[in-house]
């Protein structure tokens, strides 16, 4: 059984930071990511990464306070989120693609989805 399992989301003071963790099992990834939704709204690419690491995207709104990370001995993949803005706030999901080794940016591309971490930010 595949499952992805987020962890690490809350409640911060906007500028503040948090660190989402989720650990994969049943199954390795070819890439992994980050959405986000807040409500009323669709759910929307945030960051993700390949394999090996060596290549990382982001939404044009995150780039330069959010860093996705993987560690593949632990199969899990991190997202570390600084300057944080109440817009920010939303469940944060993570998933996983076994068909994309690299440039998934878009829901239809990933095959696992975890149940999601809310994110709060506080202005």
């Amino acid at each position: 059984q595949v499952q992805l399992v987020e962890s690490g989301g809350g409640l911060v003071q906007a500028g503040g930071s948090l660190k989402l963790s989720c650990a994969a099992s049943g199954r390795t990834f070819s890439s992994m990511g980050w959405f986000r939704q807040a409500p009323g709204k669709e759910r929307e690419f945030v960051a993700a990464i390949s394999w090996s690491g060596s290549w990382a995207g982001y939404a044009d709104s995150v780039k330069g306070r959010f860093t996705i990370s993987r560690d593949n001995a632990k199969n899990s993949v991190y997202l570390q989120m600084n300057s944080l803005k109440p817009e920010d706030t939303a469940v944060y999901y993570c998933a996983g693609t076994v068909r994309y080794r690299l440039g998934a940016t878009r829901t239809v591309q990933y095959d696992y989805w975890g149940q999601g971490t809310q994110v709060t930010v506080s202005s």
